[in-house]
């Protein structure tokens, strides 16, 4: 399990992005982070990956533990060896390389065979169309496949928590809910899922829980269904005012529902 207590962050030494944040990723669950631009969602990411040191960040206070582990004097590579992997924003493939070369990437850190062959396999059978163009440069990819690319390449370090930076940033609103169902689909096969977006009915339907960052700190949790039927959330995420049901937006990925293969 991710534990986040009392986090404070700042940038520079006088610039605060996170104040006091607390909140946890259960085993086995989908939790959303909400919050506008400058809310301090990435720099949560970045804490727990370890790669807020490249980015001149530093945690005054609070701790940031997985299953028992201290993460804020790790390192990103050790932070993936822990089994954390992070999709950046912007997905942030490698251009220049084909396919099949960057998901090899992804999976650099594994030294066994097997399992990096069927890490692979998952990936080419969540996204057929990745197998379809594996000899493809990354750079030539559409945006929904480089992001399918990004997620897949991730995917190859076999991670126990997936943290995804706003996956639907720039994305077509039909593949916004292919991302949807295919987060559903990465947690029902067994990989916890922290998903930081901007797109609250995409994120609010497929999370367990919910947090709400406002100017770094947080300001609603919860059951992201419940929460999701708040008048606030509803005004400020979903563009309603709460007049009608909620379930009239969601995007509910249903229990047991088979994932429909992404294609883009």
């Amino acid at each position: 399990m991710l534990s986040i207590d009392a986090l404070h962050v700042t940038y520079g030494g006088a610039v605060q992005a996170v104040r006091g944040v607390s909140m946890e990723v259960p085993d086995g669950k989908v939790v959303a982070v909400l919050g506008s631009n400058g809310a301090g969602k990435t720099t949560l990411l970045r804490t727990i990956s370890g790669t807020l040191r490249l980015h001149r960040g530093k945690v005054e206070s609070g701790s940031v533990t997985f299953d028992g582990a201290d993460l804020v004097s790790r390192d990103p590579a050790q932070a993936v060896r822990l089994g954390l992997v992070q999709v950046p924003e912007g997905r942030r493939i490698f251009g220049r390389l084909t396919v099949e070369e960057n998901l090899r990437a992804g999976g650099m850190g594994n030294r066994d065979k097997a399992a990096k062959s069927k890490a692979q396999d998952r990936v080419y059978d969540m996204f057929p169309v990745l197998k379809e163009r594996s000899s493809q440069r990354g750079a030539l990819l559409s945006g929904g496949e480089q992001q399918m690319l990004a997620i897949g390449r991730a995917l190859m370090a076999s991670p126990k928590l997936l943290l995804l930076d706003e996956p639907s940033l720039g994305l077509a609103p039909r593949i916004i809910g292919q991302i949807g169902e295919v987060i559903a689909e990465i947690n029902r096969q067994g990989t916890s899922v922290l998903l930081v977006e901007q797109n609250a009915t995409m994120a609010l339907g497929v999370a367990d829980l919910a947090y709400v960052l406002d100017v770094g700190e947080v300001s609603l949790s919860g059951d992201a269904r419940q929460l999701s039927q708040t008048d606030e959330v509803q005004r400020l995420y979903l563009g309603h005012d709460g007049g009608g049901e909620a379930g009239e937006r969601r995007v509910r990925v249903p229990s047991g529902k088979k994932l429909s293969r992404w294609t883009a």
